[in-house]
């Protein structure tokens, strides 16, 4: 199984871009388990809601990962809830990052903020591109310090699209 993981700040096409590589390769895709929190609850979320979203997402994924799909594909994982957590509340519990570590990625797609259009869909809080960058910094900082396997995606839609299949080609190999 390999486990592909989309990343990268808010509307810079994660959840499009796992639905086409689904499409594409097949394998199992596990969505962005926050939304369906925030659908859920409909108010401010806080950080005493962060640990449940955390388990949230954790238990899709691991759903999935039972299923030994060829493929794996994650529309986020835990380091963005970490993320979200320390940019909005200026804290995270510490057992998130504990349990993202703990877990093993074969490739991060990171989705640069530039050259596409920020869409507002109720749920998103960062309109400017500047607030978008710096969070997409703080993930290639965290990827990077603990070594994790990344690929940058930039361009519009369809560069985008592109350098994601040939990405997760090279990832998976030939198929027999």
């Amino acid at each position: 199984m390999k486990v592909l993981v989309l990343t990268g700040p808010e509307s810079s096409g994660k959840s499009w871009l796992s639905a086409e590589l689904q499409a594409h390769f097949g394998g199992v895709l596990v969505e962005e388990y926050v939304r369906r929190f925030i659908e859920l609850n409909p108010r401010d979320t806080c950080l005493a809601d962060i640990p449940a979203i955390a388990r949230g997402q954790l238990q899709w994924e691991d759903e999935a990962r039972a299923m030994q799909p060829p493929l794996l594909i994650l529309d986020t994982h835990l380091l963005s809830n970490i993320l979200w957590s320390q940019t909005l509340f200026g804290d995270c519990p510490d057992w998130i990052e504990q349990a993202l570590l703990a877990r093993q990625y074969d490739l991060h797609l990171l989705l640069s903020p530039e050259n596409v259009e920020w869409t507002d869909d109720g749920q998103r809080c960062q309109p400017e591109l500047g607030e978008r960058q710096m969070f997409f910094n703080d993930i290639q900082a965290w990827l990077e310090q603990h070594r994790q396997p990344m690929q940058v995606l930039r361009g519009d839609w369809t560069e985008r699209r592109v350098q994601a299949l040939a990405a997760v080609a090279k990832l998976i190999g030939p198929t027999p």
